[in-house]
């Protein structure tokens, strides 16, 4: 019943996340560009923005039910059964905004819904939580992941593009933040040293997200960083947690359960979410138009 809860939770937490994502969209497309090298500045555009402010309160809704989750089940556990619920969302704004998924996109959520079926077979040879992993290793994936992001920022953006850079970065952050999280959950000590390293990672995967929203479309930012999110802490719980698989064919199951729903992400990954009316399906930071030149049949006819 406790791992039900949990895992029904974690879908809508999925679900929660990628609304709010939605909305923050839409939001930050209308703000002067954002910089994390003048973090004041726009965290000030950030929330002298109604709009921003109500999908970012439901992205928060959206975190609660997953610390829930992660006090009730294991970290990759509960990563997965995110991974899959990306697929179940997609379906779901497909159908309530009439906009057809792709033929990619469409086995994007066959394969992510297969991935939490699976799962579920998996866990009938039930679950361990793991070890629980120490403060030195949480810190160091923490300080690498910090390095990793400032370097997809710094020097992905002119090879790959700034939206998927900047989904990277968010998502190596976030990911971050989920380990401090659960790490946070289970520690006997150290709770604040977790906690203050959690605020720091969503703080700035938080204004790199918003940055990358600017740049590209919202799923070329956070579909990137959605997959990250979900993925390095699912290595993250069998390997610094020590959380085990099942014995035998079970856990052959569990790891196809892990793969499918990571690849039904990536697949997903490429989802172009509709914007509101009005707007543009791509944001890019606002630049005064250059003035209309006149055509040349235009200038014949005003020399006429």
């Amino acid at each position: 019943m406790t791992l039900a809860l949990a895992l029904g939770a974690t879908l809508a937490s999925s679900c929660a996340l990628n609304v709010g994502y939605l909305i923050e969209h839409a939001a930050v497309g209308r703000m002067p560009p954002l910089s994390i090298k003048s973090p004041l500045t726009s965290l000030r555009h950030l929330l002298g923005s109604r709009r921003w402010l109500i999908g970012f309160a439901i992205e928060g809704c959206g975190w609660a039910l997953f610390v829930l989750a992660l006090a009730l089940a294991p970290l990759s556990l509960v990563q997965a059964t995110a991974a899959g619920g990306i697929g179940i969302l997609a379906l779901l704004v497909s159908r309530v905004t009439h906009v057809p998924l792709s033929p990619h996109e469409r086995l994007g959520v066959v394969i992510a819904v297969a991935g939490l079926v699976l799962l579920g077979i998996s866990l009938a040879g039930g679950h361990d939580e793991g070890g629980g992993a120490g403060y030195l290793t949480v810190g160091l994936w923490i300080g690498a992941s910090a390095v990793a992001a400032l370097v997809s920022v710094q020097l992905l953006s002119p090879r790959i593009g700034a939206a998927p850079a900047y989904g990277v970065a968010a998502g190596l952050l976030f990911a971050a933040g989920d380990i401090s999280t659960k790490a946070a959950v289970e520690a006997t000590d150290s709770h604040l040293a977790f906690i203050a390293a959690l605020i720091a990672a969503y703080a700035f995967g938080t204004l790199v997200l918003q940055a990358g929203f600017q740049r590209g479309s919202a799923l070329t930012t956070a579909g990137i960083a959605t997959l990250l999110t979900n993925a390095l802490p699912i290595v993250a719980g069998m390997t610094i947690f020590g959380e085990p698989l099942p014995e035998g064919w079970l856990g052959a199951v569990r790891i196809a359960a892990f793969a499918c729903v990571v690849v039904g992400a990536v697949f997903l990954g490429e989802r172009r979410h509709p914007s509101a009316p009005g707007e543009a399906s791509e944001p890019s930071p606002q630049r005064p138009s250059a003035p209309e030149q006149p055509s040349a049949e235009a200038e014949s006819h005003s020399r006429a």
